[in-house]
């Protein structure tokens, strides 16, 4: 259950995040109710998320998840372009959360540092 949670609070992160570029400086109403909204309910689900999932890995996986669907989106929706540079950064992202996902707390690395 609490990876649907992580994953309506990144589709939340989604819909404010382009509202937020559609409202032009909050001086389009529609859209700044949208994404005051938008952002209210993905604080929310995170929070329930993290009762479950470790915060480190929650906020990896929404972090970046929502980094590249949000690249994706400027480039789709908004037209905006994107460089080379961009995408090896968003790569570096994405094998970063992969990386917590399989070696982080609750999946069998350590909670602490070694010393």
């Amino acid at each position: 259950m609490a990876y649907l949670f992580l994953a309506i609070s990144i589709a939340s992160e989604l819909v404010g995040t382009s509202m937020l570029k559609a409202s032009e400086g909050f001086t389009k109403l529609y859209p700044t109710l949208f994404t005051i909204v938008a952002f209210v309910c993905s604080f929310f689900f995170i929070s329930l998320t993290m009762k479950t999932i470790p915060l480190n890995v929650t906020y990896a996986i929404w972090s970046g998840v929502g980094t590249v669907a949000t690249v994706l989106i400027s480039v789709l929706v908004w037209k905006e372009k994107i460089s080379i540079g961009s995408v090896v950064g968003i790569a570096l992202i994405v094998i970063g959360v992969v990386v917590l996902n399989m070696f982080g707390p609750g999946h069998g690395g350590t909670d602490k540092l070694a010393n």
